[in-house]
């Protein structure tokens, strides 16, 4: 059985994905369109299209993931997320944050952080769990 991933590590994950993923798209959106910041929709679609996909593509991992040795499974079978797994995760859970004005968000790093399950709101939506490899 693999232990669940707490807050410190996935924010680290987190981190090393927006410097070594996030940051490289938003300099190539700039080399292209010429524009820093006015262009957001364009690497906001990349990025999200990224932390949608890679995860399915990717046994669950994201190149954070990866690093810090955590994934992303499906509490019921332990398998991968598929893409209805992740579009619960990131769009549906997307918009209940919005809609909270954040206020979600931040109960979901407070689960993270106090429940020993250590699933967040997101988690919940999508029947998914992140765990140490």
């Amino acid at each position: 059985m693999n232990r669940n991933a707490g807050f410190w590590i996935r924010l680290g994950a987190s981190l090393v994905d927006g410097l070594l993923v996030g940051l490289p798209i938003m300099i190539v959106v700039w080399m292209i369109t010429g524009k820093w910041g006015n262009e957001d929709w364009i690497s906001d679609t990349i990025s999200g299209l990224y932390s949608l996909l890679v995860p399915v593509f990717w046994n669950g991992y994201t190149v954070g993931k990866r690093i810090c040795n955590i994934r992303i499974r499906k509490v019921s079978d332990h398998q991968p997320p598929g893409i209805g797994t992740m579009l619960l995760r990131n769009v549906v859970a997307g918009l209940v944050y919005g809609l909270s004005l954040g206020i979600c968000a931040i109960v979901s790093a407070f689960m993270v952080g106090l429940r020993e399950d250590k699933r967040s709101i997101h988690d919940f939506i999508a029947g998914t769990e992140v765990v140490y490899d």
